[in-house]
């Protein structure tokens, strides 16, 4: 279920702008101090890829505090639908500073804190930007995994708050890319070879276009190391970083053995093995290898069908166009109910050759296409054309 979830929450990606409205600046000392939190990956799927906040601390006004947009409430209507269509709200939230680090210590997921050196003036105006933020009003914005998410919305505030401030916007260390959307986000799935599998079949082309260093601030990690050598007007932003909760041992998401993509070839070598052994035989098969064909057919249709409502059916930015869809038809589904039969009709053979050819072109363009397609599915798609081909044109003894 959580897999579910999770591919879902992939699909809320409809970029929103950070609401920030005026607002006379708070009286934070100039003594006052901001800094970015990041928190390391944990295990669960929604802590897969870390998380980033501000803190805010001013001794002389006795404050301690953090501001994260990465909060969502389960009781949201419909809270899975509004998942799966791209629809759901996150929020900015607050709390005192001990309360974050208490959590992440409970958690095992290190803390790393970068004090960053902001002019009182730009410190102030993100300090109000933020207050204003978080009233019950303001606080809810769209959520949006690649382009608008709790890393993000750190970026422009920070950027917000200097222009606001009479200072130049961030510089970053490079303006090379550092890699696509889809490269960026697969060292932290390497642990889990099914969601890894389930992600790269959801995500279509968009996600395989190169992102700029600032787009690439979606991934704390990434947004960490960015302001590491990030200037404003020629001078370092971090002056500072500290580890406030260090877990021993911790160790990143290590590569897990890919089921997926053994048990995919198994599938091809059984599959392989049946046709062959139909063929020798004459036969189309035995019961249970026809019943296997419209498994394989309902199957590979539902997920055609899923894919074409992320592309069609939601406000995903990155659903779409999806090149999975060149194989896994939706009408697939339609098919299988008539597949466990020896004898087929004239028209749902004509269906099947088509099919076939259609998966076995797809196979063969394979590492041509401009979109990365998952390598535990080419098994699956040679698996397809073979059985489709195989019930498109039957032994003579059997047409």
């Amino acid at each position: 279920m959580h897999r579910f979830v999770f591919l879902a929450f992939l699909g809320a990606l409809v970029i929103g702008a950070l609401p920030l409205r005026a607002q006379p600046a708070a009286a934070l000392s100039d003594s006052a101090q901001v800094s970015l939190l990041t928190m390391l990956p944990g295990e669960e799927v929604y802590s897969l890829f870390g998380h980033s906040a501000f803190r805010i601390a001013d001794p002389a006004l006795g404050l301690d505090r953090t501001y994260n947009f990465g909060t969502f409430d389960f009781a949201q209507p419909f809270f899975i639908l509004r998942f799966a269509r791209g629809q759901l709200d996150y929020l900015l939230d607050t709390a005192p500073m001990a309360y974050e680090v208490d959590k992440y210590a409970f958690l095992e997921r290190p803390m790393i804190e970068q004090r960053l050196a902001l002019p009182p003036e730009a410190a102030r105006a993100l300090y109000a930007m933020l207050e204003t933020n978080a009233l019950p009003e303001n606080r809810a914005y769209r959520y949006d995994f690649f382009f608008d998410n709790c890393s993000t919305r750190l970026l422009v505030a920070l950027d917000s708050a200097l222009v606001a401030a009479g200072q130049p916007r961030l510089s970053l260390p490079t303006d090379e890319p550092p890699g696509t959307f889809r490269t960026l986000i697969a060292p932290y799935i390497v642990g889990d070879p099914l969601l890894a599998l389930g992600i790269n079949l959801g995500l279509g082309l968009p996600t395989d276009r190169e992102a700029t260093p600032r787009e690439a601030t979606f991934l704390p990690v990434e947004l960490m190391q960015q302001l590491d050598g990030a200037t404003v007007g020629g001078q370092r932003l971090v002056v500072q970083t500290d580890t406030l909760v260090a877990v021993p041992g911790y160790e990143p998401a290590e590569r897990a053995l890919p089921w997926p993509l053994l048990l995919t070839w198994g599938l091809l070598a059984l599959g392989l093995a049946m046709t062959v052994w139909g063929r020798l035989q004459k036969r189309t098969g035995s019961k249970a290898g026809r019943r296997a064909d419209g498994l394989l057919f309902a199957v590979i249709g539902l997920a055609g069908l899923l894919l074409a409502f992320l592309w069609f059916g939601t406000e995903h930015r990155v659903t779409g166009p999806n090149l999975n869809l060149l194989w896994a038809w939706p009408p697939h589904l339609v098919a299988a109910r008539w597949l466990h039969k020896n004898t087929l009709p004239q028209g749902l053979r004509g269906y099947l050759g088509v099919a076939g050819l259609a998966a076995l072109a797809t196979a063969l363009g394979w590492v041509l296409f401009p979109q990365a397609l998952p390598a535990a599915a080419l098994p699956l798609v040679l698996l397809v054309a073979l059985r489709a081909l195989a019930r498109a044109f039957p032994p003579p003894s059997t047409a």
